[in-house]
């Protein structure tokens, strides 16, 4: 059970460390043309979705890597449920419908990453 978590941890904190960095660092002309609900949000909104994506992919690994507090990883994997549970909705109330099965992947993933971290082999 370990190792399928370390390998669902590490593909999930890549993807969110490629997609964090595109929404925080690249130009938002950028941005809104790759991703085009970002043309009906705040540029700060994506930017603060880049950065927690940022962070949540950091706490996936990092906490274990270091062996401080690894039971942080709870808690990232926990935010980044919440944050695809959040991108869920904000897709499926703009009719969205293709741009859901990302989110909810991501979610059952990290969901899998709270429980399998949490109950079925802790760190």
């Amino acid at each position: 059970m370990n190792i399928a978590l370390w390998v669902v941890q590490g593909l999930l904190a890549l993807l969110f460390l490629l997609a964090g960095i595109m929404k925080a660092f690249l130009p938002l002309a950028t941005v809104k043309k790759n991703l085009p609900w970002a043309n009906d949000v705040p540029a700060a909104l994506v930017r603060f979705i880049g950065v927690s994506e940022l962070l949540g992919a950091i706490g996936l690994v990092a906490p274990a890597l270091t062996g401080i507090l690894p039971w942080l990883i709870v808690v990232a994997a926990a935010g980044l449920v919440i944050a695809m549970l959040c991108a869920t909705v904000f897709h499926i109330a703009r009719r969205e419908f293709p741009a859901v099965g990302m989110p909810i992947v991501l979610l059952l993933l990290a969901a899998f990453i709270v429980l399998g971290r949490w109950a079925l082999s802790p760190l």
